[in-house]
This record gives structure tokens, C-alpha cells and sequence, in this order.
């Protein structure tokens, strides 16, 4: 079990989540309970924090963990990934899902939100995680995601049901199994060999049994949606969160902008050739996750143009090799290629998915009173997203996860 010392880092630049531009020769005071205790001008710092223990970051900038709102730990796609997941046994799946709950952390990824799983495993491995047994991010889980009989994901153990007593069953089983939200798939996707992205597999009542279930116990609803069309039914009918959206409109991104819908688009899964080639899938998805690249961002674009509110989500495991990066810092790079400004988009991986999920009292910025979620760059993350690529080291809850050039060792 890792525990907290209480430790002043100096000698740093900070980028907090909260302002857009870098705040130079700052001091961080991490307690010994892993919160924040003061953060502001290095000398009033060091001043407050009395004889604790000083940690020089020689220059280094820092910033938030980050988090990742579209992540599968048991990733169950056709081919290698999905092989190894559905022939093993439950703790051969907490094992795996450990590992990459491990690799995720020490990318930088220090929360992340699941969106479907296998046979509750992730319910297991968050104790885990809590208790420290495990090393890996916070995580906040949908448990199982939902589908229609033959829906998208039903391969992937998605839990299958029909008509709106069956969803309504279903989003109940997954609140009684301690789910933070409810995943339910509303049309097809790249992953389904029998469905295309625009086929939609949800009728109203069905999904507005969905919401209303969970938004009567205090759950939000994000759904796996591919066309307009679904989307726009399912934002009237109280949806708040749009996975992928590979077809959204001018108007249905206004429609979600103005209902307060968020998006998180996962725009890597379709330009990820050769994770795909790698993961061994069969020659249909890539084709299918390939041809909706150009329609994909043209959906990323309506959105970040209307103003929807957006979240980083890469669908792709978080610690995935991806252009010299990891998929996570890809995805960021993508969304400023795209036209989002380099401030929005870090705070669609910190603040903003806090907000998201109910916890901007604790998580997703540098501030008195918040876990100390912490990364070390070599490079200013406020002129460049890319400057992600210079990540050495990880804190989560004060306790260091990965300290490439040992200097969070380095103390007097």
C-alpha cells in the first residue's frame, strides 16, 4: 500500500486547470492526507509548509492528472485483445485489467471513466484500487454497457435486453452492482459485424426507461451513438452524454450544445490503422472504422464550432502506443488539429470531466483542498498539447507512480 509523505515541490511552473496561462517560480505543499495544503508563490509556500520534506523539479512544468472518459480495461474487440478477454477465466480478467489499469496510470492518466466492462470485474478491481492493492487511476465505471438483443457491443459482453421493463431491469442491476453511470448503446458502430454505424437499435421507450431509472437514483447516461438522427432523439429525451457521435450535424450539435450534452468523440479509433492491424482485428472493422474517419471529423468540428461542452475519451487504451505518444495524448492532439484552442482542450482532460462527474470539488485541477493528481512535463503544456510527450513523472493522491529522472527522490 502506498502511502502519502508530505512534501513541498519548487522550482516549477504550473499550469492549474483553472487559469489558461502558465504561473512561474510556484510551490505546491502535497499533506501527508495526499491534498493540496497550499499552492501559490514558491517563498509563501515554503513558508506555510514549515520544515516538510522540499522536492526540486528543476524548472519542470506541472499540471493535473489527467482523465480519460471513454476507457474499456477489458477492451473485447474482434481479434488478439478480444480473444485473450473472453478466454479467461474472472481472475485472469482482473489480472489483465490490472495491467492496464497499471500502464494507464503510469501514462499520465490518473482518472478514468469506464464505459463498459466484463462480468463486473471492474467493480473489483476499484476496491482494489481504493484500498491500494492496485496501482491504477480513480475509477468511476458504468459496470456492464446496454444494448438491444444483437446490439452493438453484445460481443463484447454488453448485457442485452428489449422493450422498456428489460432496460429498466438492466440500468437497476448495474446501479445495484455500484455503477457511477449508465452506458447504454443506442445505434450500430464500427465494432458490429451485422449493423453499420447508422442503424439504429433503440426505441424511445426503451431508452427513456434508461434515463429515467437513472436519473431517479442520481446517475447519468452516456450512450454509444454513430448517426444524427439517434442523437437527436436521445438528447430530447434527456440524454447527457454522446460517445463517438461518427455522423453529428450543424443542428444536432446545436441541439446538444443548448441542452447541455456533452461529447466526448474518441477521434482516434477511426484514424488508428495500426493499433488495429496490431490488435489483429478483421478486415471489415478497419475498413469500416477507416471509411468513418472523414465524416468523424467533420462531427468533431460542428461540435467544437457550436460550442457543445467536450471531453477527452480515446476508446483506444488509454497507455496505447500511437504515433511516438500514447492514444490519450493523440486524442488531445487530434482535437486541437481539428480547431479546439489548446486551453480548451487541456481542460477537456482535467476540469472539465471532473465537472462532468461530479467531482470539481476534488479532482481536475492544482487547488487547496483537491487531491494531488500532479504530472512533471519537461515542456510548457500551454503553448502545445504535444508538450505531453515529455511526461517523467506521475503523482496520484501524493504518492509517486512513476519518476523517470528520480527527482521527486531528489529531496533535502
Amino acid at each position: 500500500m502506498h502511502i502519502p509523505t508530505e512534501q513541498v515541490l519548487v522550482n516549477l511552473a504550473l499550469y492549474d486547470g483553472v487559469r489558461d496561462d502558465l504561473q512561474r517560480d510556484q510551490g505546491i505543499w502535497v499533506g501527508a492526507d495526499g491534498t493540496i495544503r497550499a499552492v501559490g508563490p514558491v517563498d509563501d509556500v515554503l513558508t506555510e509548509a514549515g520544515d516538510a520534506r522540499v522536492v526540486d523539479l528543476h524548472g519542470d512544468h506541472v499540471m493535473p492528472g489527467l482523465t480519460n472518459m471513454h476507457v474499456h480495461l477489458s477492451l473485447g474487440l474482434p481479434g488478439h485483445f478480444g480473444d485473450e478477454v473472453h478466454r479467461s477465466n474472472l481472475a485472469e480478467l482482473v489480472l489483465l485489467m490490472a495491467d492496464s489499469a497499471r500502464r494507464t496510470l503510469h501514462s499520465g492518466v490518473t482518472t478514468a471513466r469506464l464505459v463498459g466492462e466484463s462480468r463486473y470485474a471492474d467493480f473489483a478491481l476499484r476496491k482494489g484500487i481504493e484500498r491500494g492493492a492496485v496501482d491504477g487511476p480513480r475509477i468511476f465505471t458504468a459496470g456492464h454497457a446496454l444494448c438491444c438483443t444483437g446490439g452493438h457491443g453484445w460481443e463484447a459482453d454488453a448485457l442485452e435486453a428489449d422493450g422498456a421493463d428489460g432496460f429498466r431491469r438492466l440500468t437497476r442491476q448495474q446501479i445495484r452492482a455500484g455503477a457511477d453511470l449508465i452506458k447504454v448503446c443506442i445505434s450500430g458502430g464500427i465494432a458490429g459485424e451485422f449493423e453499420s454505424i447508422d442503424t439504429p437499435q433503440l426505441l424511445d421507450d426503451e431508452l427513456a426507461a434508461v434515463i429515467r431509472v437513472a436519473h431517479d437514483w442520481g446517475r447519468k447516461v452516456t450512450a454509444h451513438a454513430g448517426p444524427a438522427e439517434s442523437v437527436r432523439r436521445a438528447v430530447e429525451l434527456g440524454l447527457d452524454c454522446v460517445e463517438h457521435g461518427y455522423e453529428l450535424t450543424d443542428e444536432v450539435t446545436r441541439l446538444m450544445a443548448e441542452r447541455g450534452v456533452w461529447y466526448v468523440p474518441t477521434i482516434v479509433v477511426s484514424r488508428c490503422e495500426q493499433f488495429f492491424r496490431d490488435a489483429g482485428v478483421p478486415g471489415w472493422l478497419m475498413d469500416r472504422a477507416l471509411s468513418a474517419g472523414p465524416r468523424h471529423w467533420e462531427s468533431l468540428q460542428h461540435a467544437i464550432r457550436n460550442g457543445v461542452p467536450i471531453a477527452l475519451g480515446s476508446d483506444m487504451p488509454p497507455h496505447a502506443g500511437y504515433d511516438e505518444t500514447t492514444a490519450t495524448v493523440r486524442e488531445l492532439e487530434f482535437m486541437v488539429d481539428a480547431g479546439m484552442p489548446v486551453a480548451d482542450a487541456l481542460k477537456s482532460a482535467t476540469i472539465r470531466p471532473a465537472q462532468w462527474l461530479g467531482q470539481a470539488d476534488t479532482l481536475g485541477s492544482v487547488e487547496v483542498g483537491k487531491h494531488a493528481d500532479l504530472l512533471v512535463l519537461r515542456d510548457d503544456p500551454t503553448r502545445s498539447v504535444s508538450a505531453l510527450r515529455t511526461l517523467h513523472a506521475v503523482l496520484k493522491g501524493g504518492v509517486s507512480y512513476r519518476d523517470d529522472h528520480g527527482r521527486l527522490r531528489d529531496a533535502r
